[in-house]
């Protein structure tokens, strides 16, 4: 019988399965509701479905790079320890294939990518039932270069953070690479100051300014010198947010622009993802838990 989406969206709603699992397990069970929402559970689909309200802020982050093709991506668990599971760490090695192969434009186009017969959507979601924590495939980037560039990757701590260096007029994947451990460890949110928009250096000019207004000791100097130092100040504020202004972490001496000048090259981007990064984590009370569990 013919699947309608008024069917689909029934069977989700009581599930909170994804629709393509929705849709076969419906097309399975001849359109019968009921039906459909056990072969889900039995399949695990369903189980894993009511772990969606959990908050998974651990995980891994990766950087993979194939030729002229790099991809940096995210995927989230409830706790570290998963994170070390050789089913979690397969389910990265097949991510990182698809994404490299099939290069999805979105993540809507990476979760529908075919991968073992199923979709990659469905390859998460059956991770979720066999691992028996909450698992998020969070974000992805494809970069792409030319054959006069160098990419540079770094994995720091085992995933805890992974950076992804662009650099042209240069073919060095060891002086990318230095730079990606620079993106890592300085955590730039530019590549220069160039790079920034207007309104985020005049929030800055803004911020160093209220924060003058604030200090007694600079109650009555002339608003000339005001201006002196609340420009001094954002330039060192900017500073240390641009990756090519921040000092090289080795050698103390010079910064990144002078290196990457010293080869013959320019930072095109730079790419950092970092575990949880802006995921609001659960604030577990021990005792609170200790005494329910008493008290249970």
């Amino acid at each position: 019988m013919a699947i309608t989406a008024a069917d689909v969206k029934a069977l989700r709603d009581k599930t909170g399965a994804g629709m393509m699992d929705c849709k076969k397990a419906l097309t399975e069970c001849d359109g019968d509701i009921a039906k459909a929402s056990e072969w889900l559970r039995e399949k695990g689909i369903a189980k894993a479905a009511k772990k969606a309200d959990r908050i998974a802020a651990e995980g891994a982050t990766r950087v993979a790079v194939d030729g002229n093709t790099a991809v940096v991506f995210e995927v989230n668990s409830e706790t570290d320890f998963v994170a070390k599971n050789e089913q979690f760490v397969a389910l990265l090695d097949k991510i990182q294939s698809v994404l490299l192969s099939a290069k999805p434009a979105n993540m809507e186009e990476a979760l529908a990518a075919p991968v073992d017969g199923t979709t990659l959507e469905a390859l998460v979601t059956n991770a979720t039932a066999t691992i028996g924590e909450k698992i998020t495939f969070r974000r992805f980037e494809i970069v792409e270069k030319t054959d006069n560039d160098a990419f540079g990757a770094y994995i720091h701590m085992g995933g805890k953070i992974s950076a992804l260096a662009v650099l042209e007029g240069t073919t060095d994947a060891a002086v990318a690479k230095d730079i990606a451990m620079q993106v890592a460890s300085m955590n730039p949110q530019f590549v220069s100051r160039e790079h920034m928009p207007a309104e985020f250096i005049e929030n800055e000019r803004h911020v160093q300014l209220e924060i003058l207004k604030n200090d007694a000791s600079l109650a009555n100097k002339p608003e000339k010198v005001l201006h002196g130092i609340v420009e001094g100040r954002l330039s060192k504020s900017l500073q240390e947010i641009c990756l090519v202004d921040q000092v090289f972490f080795k050698d103390q001496g010079m910064k990144v622009k002078d290196y990457v000048k010293a080869h013959n090259a320019t930072v095109k981007m730079f790419v950092r993802y970092a575990v949880g990064e802006g995921i609001e984590k659960r604030q577990d009370n021990f005792a609170e838990e200790v005494m329910a569990a008493v008290q249970g």
